[in-house]
């Protein structure tokens, strides 16, 4: 059974799932320090000084009642709020993961693509007498001497 386990962990994709998984965790820090610290702030600026982070609808009172000024405030009195702001927040996080991911899977598709039509344009270029490499400019083929179509 532990060379069973040994054998299943030590597989290309487990790897490659555990590096994925570990480079994710710490982009969606790096995105969340991103939005919060960098993002939101001008955005808040722009809003007449507003911090997203304190958007907050009180549900119940705590102790001391309040008016409560900050998210903070409300938390250390022990108010029920509904976090509105910090719900919109990880929203625009969730964005700039969602168009980092984009840009890099279009990427990704790009080079795809161009490898398939690298091995296209390859294949259409063979002799059709003896299947052998013809440069494009070719009008007969350097192996079997065959006259080559204009394509």
């Amino acid at each position: 059974m532990l060379k069973e386990f040994r054998d299943f962990i030590v597989r290309g994709n487990v790897v490659d799932m555990a590096v994925g998984i570990t480079v994710g965790t710490a982009f969606g820090v790096v995105v969340s320090s991103l939005v919060r610290d960098v993002v939101m702030p001008p955005i808040g600026l722009l809003l007449s000084g507003v911090d997203f982070a304190d958007f907050f609808l009180v549900l119940k009172a705590g102790s001391p009642g309040g008016p409560y000024v900050t998210l903070a405030e409300a938390q250390a009195a022990g108010a029920v709020t509904v976090n509105y702001g910090a719900f919109a927040n990880t929203l625009v996080s969730f964005l700039v993961v969602s168009l980092a991911i984009f840009i890099l899977i279009r990427a990704v598709n790009r080079l795809r693509r161009s490898e398939k039509e690298e091995r296209a344009e390859a294949e259409a270029r063979r002799c059709p007498y003896c299947l052998s490499s013809v440069p494009l400019g070719a009008t007969r083929c350097a192996h079997c001497t065959s006259q080559l179509t204009a394509e």
